[in-house]
């Protein structure tokens, strides 16, 4: 089922024209055209001032946004992970290949290639020409660069295109770890901060940044494994107006980031914070609702709460660090793909064969 799922689209995407962000851009952006830009989702006109600043409605997705941007970033996050993977299964270079001419498009190639910062994400007009939370439209670059690691250490990605993918996310890096919007998403507190502390420990994994690496762990250790309540839920995202769509965001997000530093440090896995607080606690308080979202206790996501679950990463990853087949059985049954956007847009690791080969 999984090679054919994966070789059905591989094959598919041979035949995509590579798009990158040069190619679309929006009158509202104060960037240039190598700049990312992305307008904030839940904010809409004020029907009071229409040609005014516009005013938040929370959990609601203007559709009038810009967003051709993450559009294009998100199909080059499902291309480049699908091709590798169809790498893994046949071993044929030209999945391998096809994916380099994407990688080379957006980070090495200057008449193409992204900036490397995010400095005209999540603007809001009449407000912001952007904001340190959109950093977090990056998180499908994560799964993009685990397919890199794989095409580096099977000797497929080198010479100048390795050298220069690694210098363009080691300058990402620096920007999102130093910059004053960098700093703002560390601290925002939620699902948010989670995120950061992902896309920094891939990165610098990439990358060979010891130091960024083991200061991730530390910020995981002593700032995000406490915003977890002791049975396991996040209160910050049970607060939002999508209460399980949140959670199973966030739950994604943190155990990405443990099999990330787990590679290095696989202690986070079993590390208490304190008597009570222990990160296996956030999969099990979530399993019985993966499992029968029926007997969720809270109220239901405002928009798009029919579409989930997925197959949920944290599942797969709590399986392979903690070994309980409940984890497993519970993923297998779920879905491994969607057509709608928001599920798309929160639904990250999608390539499993690229994470249990490692």
């Amino acid at each position: 089922m999984e090679k054919e799922r994966v070789l059905t689209a591989a094959d598919d995407y041979l035949t995509a024209d590579i798009q990158t962000i040069t190619e679309a851009t929006s009158p509202r952006s104060a960037g240039g055209p190598h700049d990312f830009y992305s307008e904030g989702d839940y904010w809409w006109p004020d029907p009071e001032n229409p040609k005014g600043p516009y005013i938040r409605k929370d959990g609601l997705t203007n559709p009038d946004n810009f967003v051709e941007h993450r559009n294009r970033m998100r199909r080059l996050s499902l291309i480049v992970p699908t091709l590798v993977a169809a790498w893994t299964i046949t071993h044929n270079d030209k999945y391998a290949a096809k994916a380099i001419e994407h990688t080379n498009a957006w980070f090495v190639n200057e008449a193409t290639r992204m900036t490397p910062d995010m400095l005209y994400s999540q603007a809001i007009y009449g407000r912001v020409t952007g904001r340190g939370i959109g950093i977090i439209d990056a998180i499908h670059l994560v799964e993009v660069v685990q397919a890199l690691m794989v095409l580096e250490e099977n000797g497929l990605l080198k010479d100048d295109a390795l050298e220069k993918t690694k210098a363009w996310f080691a300058q990402f890096n620096t920007w999102i770890t130093t910059h004053p919007y960098g700093i703002e998403e560390r601290d925002n507190g939620n699902n948010h901060s989670t995120c950061w502390a992902m896309q920094v420990a891939q990165y610098a994994t990439f990358t060979g940044s010891d130091s960024l690496l083991l200061a991730t762990k530390g910020f995981y250790d002593q700032t995000l494994l406490p915003q977890m309540a002791a049975d396991g839920s996040f209160p910050k995202e049970l607060a939002r107006t999508k209460p399980y769509g949140y959670s199973l965001f966030n739950l994604d997000a943190m155990y990405t980031l443990l099999h990330i530093l787990g590679r290095r440090y696989p202690e986070v896995w079993q590390h208490p914070a304190g008597e009570s607080l222990n990160i296996r606690n956030a999969v099990d308080f979530m399993v019985p609702y993966i499992a029968d979202k029926a007997t969720w206790p809270y109220a239901p996501d405002v928009m798009y709460f029919e579409d989930w679950p997925m197959r949920q990463a944290a599942l797969l990853f709590a399986y392979m660090a903690y070994g309980d087949g409940k984890y497993l059985e519970t993923w297998k049954a779920l879905p491994a793909d969607s057509e709608e956007d928001e599920v798309i847009r929160n639904f990250f690791v999608r390539q499993p064969l690229l994470w249990v080969k490692e």
